[in-house]
């Protein structure tokens, strides 16, 4: 027998008219903020690549071995092996490490609830919704508030008294230069790192705690059956983004490293693992730059259509007195708002490409503006041709 339940709601034509118009405003916001976020994402784009560009222009390359002074306030591109003075450990665990940082995951095994929802319309613009709630127990890395749930009775979770947390080295070198906390943020590589089973005894000493503690598959079980999981029980793992070989490009402040901060309005800090050239970290920032554009562009687009389906949504529910003609007006609605969608972002887009690369803008213009005439002259020319060839008729 399966845990869960249905819930029946209805609501009438015009209760559905006044969420309508609610959604009205609603789209009409979401209209507003689009077209801001999709002009400020242009600036945004432009902005970065010109930064990239001067940074790419200025950057110099030095040697980890040792701190030229002459090299203070420049961006600067240097490789080598990253270092630690000290271990990583957490003490609730007794889990001990070296790297430049430990993180552990912690999962609860716990009540999730789920819901799916049928809707029906009715003649007269009424509509009937059922929801079904259905219950579960799975693995999850917070706490899943069960108050929340619409049968909480039987499904309560116990608080998460364990949680995640990363332990990362205060300080690294890397060579006669030290890695602050900015920079060693950026470093990636995060690899699972395995418990061993022979480790089982010290971890043990270490935990205070009173569930029962065992070694499964490299991570840490808190409960009395591995198999079965009861609820409350937890599965702890750790990551480790070990020591290795770092690229950085960043400004030189004496041995230490700081942002960048370009003319263009960016700040430059990046890291990269392994043995990274300066063009190849540029060209890497450069194409996720252009990743992210087309991301927010896609996405401000997505939104724009959702806002002007919410304004065009009366209309469907007024037709829904009879719901056939409700779903077709749907259909219509839909399609009007995707075109009106592509046709106010483009615009939008073409405005903020004229005010933020004038001269880009202009030359792209310019080009189409020659190519159409191009094709028009090309046309009549071939037209007058034809009508000079075609044979004279008479009597």
């Amino acid at each position: 027998m399966s845990d869960s339940f249905q819930e029946v709601t209805s609501v009438s034509w015009f209760g559905r008219i006044k969420r309508a118009v609610g959604g009205v405003i609603f789209g009409l916001l979401l209209i507003v903020l689009m077209v801001i976020g999709l002009f400020w994402n242009e600036g945004r784009a432009v902005q970065t690549a010109r930064s990239l560009a001067e940074g790419a222009g200025a950057v110099v390359s030095v040697g980890a071995d040792s701190v030229d002074a002459a090299n203070d306030g420049k961006l600067v591109h240097l490789s080598g092996p990253a270092t630690a003075d000290s271990g990583l450990s957490d003490p609730d665990f007794g889990i001990a490490a070296q790297g430049l940082r430990l993180s552990r995951d912690v999962e609860m095994y716990q009540w999730k609830e789920e819901s799916k929802s049928e809707t029906t319309k009715k003649l007269g613009g009424g509509e009937e919704t059922v929801t079904t709630y259905s219950y579960s127990k799975v693995w999850n890395d917070s706490q899943i508030d069960s108050s929340g749930f619409k049968k909480p009775d039987g499904h309560q979770n116990p608080p998460m008294a364990i949680h995640g947390r990363t332990f990362q080295i205060p300080e690294g070198k890397l060579g006669a230069f030290t890695l602050d906390t900015p920079v060693l943020d950026r470093i990636e590589g995060d690899k699972d790192y395995s418990l061993s089973p022979d480790r089982s005894a010290a971890i043990k000493a270490a935990y205070t705690g009173a569930k029962p503690l065992s070694i499964v598959d490299g991570k840490i079980y808190l409960g009395a059956d591995t198999t079965t999981p009861a609820l409350g029980d937890y599965r702890i793992g750790y990551e480790l983004a070990p020591l290795g070989v770092v690229s950085i490009v960043a400004r030189q402040a004496g041995s230490r490293f700081e942002p960048y901060q370009t003319v263009a309005g960016d700040q430059l800090l990046m890291v990269d693992t392994g043995t990274v050239p300066a063009d190849k970290m540029f060209a890497e920032a450069v194409s996720a730059n252009t990743l992210i554009t087309w991301l927010l562009r896609a996405a401000g687009l997505l939104l724009l259509t959702i806002g002007f389906a919410l304004f065009l949504a009366p209309i469907g529910v007024i037709l829904d007195v009879i719901p056939f003609l409700g779903s077709m007006a749907r259909m219509g609605t839909g399609i009007i708002a995707f075109f009106l969608a592509i046709l106010v972002g483009t615009t939008t887009i073409a405005i903020a490409w004229f005010w933020y690369r004038p001269v880009l803008a202009a030359g792209i213009l310019a080009a189409g503006v020659i190519a159409a005439a191009a094709v028009y002259y090309l046309g009549r020319s071939r037209k007058a041709a034809a009508s000079a060839v075609a044979p004279s008729t008479g009597t």
